[in-house]
């Protein structure tokens, strides 16, 4: 690992070793659960490789699986909590994608019948007319 490398996973927010207590709500041996606890997004959070990995493609293939095992859990804790009608399940990776941690995460997102997008999906804003390239 570079210095450069080595800076950037000291300095990781989504790293084992920069979690704050309380932010983990469900984990495996790969990867980890966190809550985003946003005021908007109600349930929302992460899923994280334990392992300072900088883009899904990063991962390997033993984590991808832990991640979708997880995800699977995440799914029946947050229908029993929230009842959500939908999910929203994404990542996004380099900056122009809008990964702004660079440390790979999978966003869960629980959706409802009554918010005000509802029905609106990840691409809806991607696919509008002013997205298109030049």
């Amino acid at each position: 690992m570079s210095k450069s490398e080595d800076a950037s996973v000291s300095t990781c927010p989504f790293c084992p070793a920069r979690i704050k207590k309380g932010e983990v709500l469900a984990d495996n041996d790969l990867c980890l659960f966190l809550t985003l606890d946003h005021p908007v997004l109600t349930g929302s959070g992460i899923i994280v490789p334990r392992a300072h990995r900088e883009t899904v493609f990063d991962l390997r293939p033993e984590e991808v699986a832990a991640t979708f095992a997880l995800l699977a859990e995440v799914k029946t804790m947050l229908d029993d909590q929230y009842e959500p009608a939908g999910y929203n399940v994404g990542w996004n990776n380099g900056a122009v994608a809008g990964q702004s941690v660079f440390h790979a995460h999978m966003h869960v997102i629980p959706r409802f019948a009554d918010e005000p997008l509802a029905g609106r999906g990840i691409r809806h804003w991607l696919k509008r007319e002013d997205n298109r390239r030049p």
